[in-house]
């Protein structure tokens, strides 16, 4: 036991009552997780508009810039580190299974003081952005399934309802939940609002959704994949999210086909599959035609005719960068400077890429910081999933530089670190291991 300790300093700080907390979460815990992911995927800032919390204006409370699952994610991990007997054996326990995720929180929680200091926009979203998927993934380490089994209810349940609700939206020509910034409502941009808040937001979280149910979420029948993959590539349409769109119809017929020849060339087809594969391959040019024909792809078209400017854009970000020294690039250049390039330039609305927003607002040596520990967290993210995840770590990252993403405050990686850890289940050997190396018993 003693070599144990030693081996393993998050072993040093746990008592033996602690580390065999670590193996199993007390129902709290469980339902408070869960909770959390209810909110995140239920609650936009439209919604919080109606209840007085501004949550995506730019004025009000500071308090209210951050959303209320991660307020509630922040509690849970305090609950879970008093539960452990050793809140600070708790913290080093769960870094030591997730260093990456644990990297990236210290680094954030960092970068933001570094950001207040100097004055500079996103302060709530490095919280919101960074810290809260990182606290999440290493909660996430103690396996449960209960717990697990409970998340993909309520992800499942949510997304669909989040689906229906867009399509009602779209038949109707009214907004439930509108996006709202301090306030006004943007009522002349009819795409589907749904749970998630701005049109784009929802169109990225279906696409990620969409490829998750095709290579991942086994656990669900074939017959209800397919009927589910089929609403929520309905719901997209209703969203009007270009770049999400052609990346799942791309993306997601690379695989099948990849799946379809792999499938060939072991010789076991399912002559059911198969069956139920050829009739809706029949069916489908029906059912475009029929829904093209009562207009269901008219406002989808005029996004493609008429960008609104979003691919002049993308081109006149990088003039921004031919006035400012290499000194601003390094560190940040000054803000007003760079607020009155974008208004000359024509970019009120944003710029369309994550890296390029971070290095104008925040400095190259920032960005580079931020992108190593974003990167280290990817991989140990994808190293807790099953095979399938590379095409769903694939289209995120595809998504991710279609918008300002990460560069602005965003509950985007919580939600993709959800339905990755939780559709495609963690590999739980590793787990096991560093569980077995925190109980001195083994």
């Amino acid at each position: 036991m003693a070599a144990i300790r030693t081996a393993n300093p998050a072993a040093g700080w746990a008592g033996p009552g602690q580390a065999r907390a670590g193996s199993s979460v007390d129902w709290l815990t469980s339902i408070g997780l869960v909770t959390v992911v209810a909110l995140l995927f239920a609650i936009s800032g439209g919604m919080l508009w109606l209840v007085g919390y501004n949550y995506d204006g730019l004025t009000g409370n500071p308090a209210t810039k951050i959303h209320p699952s991660t307020y509630l994610l922040i509690l849970v991990f305090a609950w879970r580190a008093c539960t452990f007997g050793n809140p600070v054996g708790y913290m080093v326990a769960v870094a030591d299974r997730r260093p990456a995720s644990a990297l990236m929180a210290v680094m954030s929680i960092v970068l933001l003081v570094v950001v207040i200091a100097r004055q500079r926009p996103g302060m709530a979203g490095m919280i919101d952005t960074f810290v809260a998927p990182a606290l999440l993934v290493m909660m996430l380490a103690e396996e449960n399934e209960k717990t697990f089994a409970r998340m993909q209810t309520v992800v499942h349940a949510i997304m669909t309802v989040n689906a229906l609700l867009a399509l009602f939206e779209f038949a109707t020509k009214t907004l439930i939940f509108p996006y709202r910034l301090d306030g006004e409502a943007f009522m002349t941009d009819l795409r589907s609002t749904a749970l998630q808040g701005h049109p784009l937001s929802n169109a990225t979280v279906t696409s990620i959704y969409v490829l998750a149910l095709l290579s991942g979420s086994k656990s669900l029948s074939m017959p209800l994949r397919l009927g589910m993959i089929g609403l929520q590539c309905a719901a997209l349409v209703a969203f009007g999210g270009r770049s999400a769109m052609v990346l799942t119809i791309v993306l997601g017929g690379c695989y099948l086909l990849i799946q379809g020849l792999r499938g060939l060339r072991t010789g076991r087809v399912n002559l059911l599959g198969a069956a139920l594969g050829l009739i809706l391959a029949a069916l489908v040019p029906v059912v475009i035609a029929v829904a093209a024909s009562y207009g269901f792809f008219d406002a989808l078209l005029e996004r493609f005719v008429s960008d609104s400017g979003s691919a002049n854009a993308r081109v006149e970000m990088f003039d921004l960068f031919n006035h400012l020294e290499l000194r601003d690039v390094i560190v940040g250049p000054d803000i007003d400077l760079i607020e009155s390039l974008r208004r000359i330039s024509g970019l009120e609305q944003g710029i369309e890429n994550p890296i390029i927003r971070t290095v104008l607002y925040q400095g190259a040596f920032f960005t580079l910081l931020l992108f190593v520990g974003f990167a280290l967290f990817m991989h140990e993210v994808a190293r807790r999933c099953h095979a399938g995840i590379w095409l769903l770590m694939l289209g995120w990252l595809i998504l991710l530089n279609t918008s300002e993403s990460l560069a602005s405050k965003t509950t985007l990686m919580t939600k993709f670190v959800v339905i990755a850890l939780v559709l495609y289940r963690p590999v739980r050997g590793g787990v096991r291991q560093k569980v077995r190396g925190l109980n001195p018993r083994s």
